[in-house]
Parts: structure tokens; sequence; C-alpha cells
């Protein structure tokens, strides 16, 4: 059985497999984003933490999804254009999963059987749903789209040692 966020491989904005081993000792923040969402212009306050933190060991990984109100319908070309035009990206982009359902990314599954949402369930509700996970791999907290980054720098700063 998998035990941690390293255990996965997953595929790159640009379709490149990368191993979440290349994480190891660094503070993550898995976001499930999309980019025509009422919730988009989190990728601002997602980007000022990485910009802030990067330097300590802290990631931004970011998954396109299109499984909530379809507001993520584009190629990957395009989500990746959209994010560096729009909100400057600078932290990974990822290629367009799904987060629910038989077709999940399994490295979604294992993030949520880790720590349950809202009333115990699994099931991710929207996007930029986040999951916050420590220098050892390890799931430590879940986030709903309504948790905004910039409410999240004291329980990063914490991981970080900082």
């Amino acid at each position: 059985m998998k035990e941690s966020v390293y255990d996965y491989k997953v595929k790159d904005i640009d379709g490149q497999v990368i191993s979440m081993s290349d994480y190891k000792d660094k503070v993550l923040l898995i976001v499930n984003v999309a980019s025509t969402c009422g919730f988009t212009p989190q990728y601002k306050g997602l980007q000022d933490l990485y910009e802030q933190y990067s330097q300590n060991g802290f990631e931004v990984l970011a998954f396109p999804c299109n499984q909530f109100g379809s507001q993520e319908k584009g190629s990957e070309q395009d989500i990746k254009e959209f994010c560096t035009n729009n909100y400057a990206v600078t932290f990974p982009i990822f290629s367009k999963v799904e987060i629910n359902g038989s077709k999940a990314e399994p490295l979604f599954k294992f993030l949520k059987q880790e720590i349950k949402g809202f009333m115990g369930t699994e099931a991710v509700k929207w996007n930029f749903s986040k999951f916050l996970v420590n220098r050892n791999g390890k799931v430590v907290k879940r986030y709903g789209s309504l948790d905004f980054p910039e409410n999240l720098e004291s329980e990063i700063k914490a991981l970080l040692g900082s």
C-alpha cells in the first residue's frame, strides 16, 4: 500500500512524467484548479505564497480539473497560457485530471483517503480544494474552496519551521 505522496507519479502540463518523490523534504500545497471559476483569482494568492516561501522548501502543485461546472474546458496549452498570461504563475502545473470518480488521478484518491472532507466525505466538492502535505509526504490538512491561500500562511510557515 502506498504510504505517502512520494509513492505516486503524475504528468506535468507538458506531458512529462514526474515522480512526486522529486518533492521530498518540501511542504506541498496540492490544489485542483480551473480557469473559469469564481475562485480562479486564488491563483494570485497561490503565486504570492509560492514566491514568498519557495526558497524555504514550499511548493504549490496545481492540477487542472474540468469536473466541477466544466470550468476547465481548454487544452493543456490553453491552461498553461491562461495561468502565465493572467496570473504570472511560476509554480508547477500538471496535466488535466479527474479528481473524483472511477477515473480519478491516483494521487487524488490517496489525498482524499488520507484526510476526509466535510462531514467525513472523501469526494472533493469544488475547484480550488487544497491539500497541505508536510516534509515527510504526509497529508496534514484539507481545505475547501473558501479557504483562501492567504489564510493558510501561518500553517505553511509552521510546517516550514519558519
